[in-house]
């Protein structure tokens, strides 16, 4: 037995009207919640090229998130044995 051909059309079906829609179409109604409820990130192309996957990405993005928080230690750090220390001029 041979399958149906299936009819695809990029219309409305026939029992759609627009006038069923009373508040109208808008186009792009929902796309702030769906923007607010995913994480994708759109890269810039000279950053895509560099970065063939996002493997890539995660990676080196995650290198620099470690070289922050190593910065950030040492700047506290070096903070309070300025505090503990004497400083030259008050020598």
């Amino acid at each position: 037995m041979k399958k149906a051909k299936a009819n695809r059309r990029d219309t409305l079906r026939r029992e759609y009207r627009r006038s069923d829609f009373p508040g109208g179409l808008i186009r792009g109604k929902y796309s702030a919640r769906v923007a607010t409820g995913t994480n994708v990130v759109r890269l810039g192309p000279e950053i895509a090229a560099a970065f063939p996957t996002s493997e890539a990405v995660n990676e080196a993005l995650g290198g620099v998130l470690r070289a922050a928080r190593v910065a950030r230690l040492t700047k506290r750090s070096s903070r309070r044995d300025r505090a503990k220390a004497p400083t030259a001029r008050a020598r």
